[in-house]
């Protein structure tokens, strides 16, 4: 996969992935199933894929260096 084409999957998963979360901030969720999905599913897969985007390069070129891709 092209770099380009990355970027732009990882940016919109992380754009859809906190609309939950910003309802959560400003709005309120009715069912704690609906708080515990946003705080335990929601949450760190939009800090992960913040890192990634942030500190993707990185990994790869080290991940590379050690021959593990």
């Amino acid at each position: 996969m092209k770099a380009v084409t990355e970027r732009k999957i990882l940016r919109w998963v992380h754009i859809i992935l906190s609309i939950p979360i910003l309802g959560a901030v400003y709005g309120q969720i009715p069912t704690e199933e609906g708080l515990n999905a946003v705080r335990f599913v929601f949450l760190p897969l939009v800090a992960l894929s913040g890192l990634w985007m942030w500190k993707g390069h990185w990994l790869k070129k080290r991940l590379r260096k050690k021959n593990y891709l």
